[in-house]
């Protein structure tokens, strides 16, 4: 098992950074949330049930240890947020442009969602996770998760400028 756990784990730090910084938005941060998740997985190894899914058990794992962090951190001084980070490379063109515009515009405003919306957001929409899998990760019951997707969603879509009720067919316009 510890060759499947350890590659298994490898695997996945790519999400478990990924979900790290939805959760602080400080680069530095939240390679020390993945590096304690990982050091927690391996020191908890045992008690993972391999008839589970491993990324929903490390992604409980490193949300844990971020509210341990957040409750040790009250006093700690100033972050740097992860928008301070300079780009690696930049592409010329239109198509590029308008995406990293739109990238900008979504991340900003899942940025001004509340914790709890944001946290499902992150889960269900880009770790592609079921509603039972987050909920079990944020400890939460599933309706409450379907209930703070949708509200996110439609937060979302109101702060994107996204059409919220387009004109399915005619037939809704009432024409005969």
């Amino acid at each position: 098992m510890s060759d499947t756990f350890a590659d298994g784990i490898i695997a996945l730090l790519p999400n478990l950074r990924r979900f790290a910084l939805s959760l602080c938005r400080a680069p530095d941060t939240a390679d020390d949330l993945v590096q304690i998740t990982v050091e927690r997985a391996f020191a908890a190894r045992h008690q993972f049930d391999p008839e589970t899914r491993l990324d929903a058990w490390l992604f409980r794992i490193l949300r844990n240890a971020w509210i341990d962090m957040t409750r040790r951190s009250k006093t700690r001084g100033t972050e740097i947020d992860i928008d301070d980070a300079p780009d690696a490379s930049t592409v010329d063109g239109t198509k590029v442009t308008e995406t990293a515009l739109m990238l900008k515009a979504a991340k900003s405003a899942i940025d001004t969602l509340p914790e709890a919306q944001r946290d499902v957001i992150m889960l269900i929409c880009v770790e592609e996770m079921s509603y039972k899998e987050a909920a079990e990760v944020l400890e939460t019951p599933v309706g409450t998760i379907m209930s703070r997707l949708s509200r996110a969603r439609i937060a979302l879509a109101k702060k994107l400028g996204i059409n919220q009720d387009p004109a399915r067919s005619s037939e809704s316009h009432g024409e005969s």
